[in-house]
């Protein structure tokens, strides 16, 4: 990963640009404005950078109620949880709506059935023919009514078994967006906090072998501060798809932060791992970069990867310390490196961090 350094450089630079802005327009300096401002400078919301982009290019400047509404719609905490609130309030109404129906419908079958047995007792008494087609008519009238209602229930309820399946997709969608990164497309750094947990205490239980892969993107700072962020953003959906296309099955990919990439191998052993790891830097480093406003060749991105494999009794924590150790090793030995813990290259640093 970035060391401290180029980690504190980039978010400064992030920082200078989102209070450039808030100063050029204006506005109040306030912790909301700087976050939307900040998160417009990474590049990494392209749908907040778009509404951004577009109530400028409408109001030459962003007024207090249209920040409002950009930070809720892409960035308040409250945003899943109001629209996930929103599909249960919906489920509910559409339950309450059906339950009624039915009630009606048992309601008007309990009077067609007492009908039925005051039929019975007037047939029998039935003095002449008129009075007998009277009966017989009124008897249709009433079973007309019941298949009327019952063919009402049933073409409501088709309609809210379509309307429920509907909202348990609009559900799913909220769900994979909390859970999917934006950018990228690859899982975030939240889902990939309870998978890493939930593959760990599998692999335990199991004594099956597991392996982590940590990645970062060389000299990405460079690529930012040099060709701007929206080739960072074309350089960080490059290298997603490269990682996306060399995992599969119950491999889980995610996009660990910033330029930083983790992959979740489960029942694979540590060389196994290395080889998924040596085609996902070869993937990346035979890709060449062209931008896209251009045409220009900007020439090849490359990556580390450090790869570290489950011990025995092992704890989350330190499996993600031990890759992280790998991928520094790979970054200080040149970069573009696949560098496990067994390598040589990392004992430096072992034996420095132990002195």
């Amino acid at each position: 990963m970035a060391d401290n350094s180029d980690e504190h450089e980039r978010t400064m630079a992030f920082a200078e640009i989102a209070l450039g802005q808030i100063k050029a327009l204006r506005q109040p300096a306030i912790p909301r404005n700087y976050e939307v401002w900040y998160t417009y400078a990474t590049g990494y919301n392209q749908a907040l950078n778009q509404a951004i982009n577009d109530a400028l290019a409408r109001e030459q400047t962003l007024s207090a109620k249209t920040l409002d509404e950009i930070y809720d719609s892409y960035l308040s905490p409250n945003r899943l949880t109001e629209r996930i609130d929103s599909v249960g309030a919906k489920v509910v109404d559409e339950i309450d709506q059906v339950m009624s129906m039915i009630d009606a419908a048992v309601g008007k079958t309990s009077i067609y059935t007492e009908s039925l047995v005051n039929v019975s007792e007037r047939l029998g008494n039935a003095a002449d023919r008129e009075a007998l087609r009277a009966i017989i008519e009124g008897l249709v009238r009433s079973t007309r009514e019941v298949e009327q209602t019952n063919y009402t229930l049933e073409a409501r309820l088709k309609a809210s078994k379509q309307e429920i399946h509907q909202l348990q997709e609009n559900l799913e969608t909220v769900r994979n967006e909390s859970l999917t990164d934006p950018l990228t497309g690859l899982a975030n750094r939240k889902y990939f906090d309870q998978m890493l947990d939930r593959a760990v205490t599998e692999a335990k239980s199991t004594r099956e072998e597991l392996s982590l892969l940590l990645t970062d993107i060389d000299h990405f700072k460079t690529f930012n501060d040099t060709y701007g962020h929206l080739t960072g953003d074309q350089v960080l959906r490059l290298v997603a798809q490269a990682v996306q296309q060399n995992v599969k099955g119950q491999d889980i990919a995610a996009r660990y932060g910033g330029e930083e990439f983790a992959i979740i191998l489960p029942k694979t052993p540590l060389r196994q791992a290395l080889t998924v790891a040596d085609h996902i830097r070869r993937a990346v480093a035979s890709k060449e970069l062209i931008k896209r406003s251009t045409g220009e060749n900007l020439g090849r991105v490359t990556i580390s990867i450090g790869v570290a494999a489950l011990r025995d009794g092992e704890l989350v924590q330190a499996l993600i310390e031990r890759a992280d150790a790998c991928l520094y090793a790979a970054k200080r030995n040149g970069r573009n490196l696949v560098i496990c813990e067994t390598d040589p290259e990392t004992k430096p640093i072992a034996e420095s961090r132990v002195a």
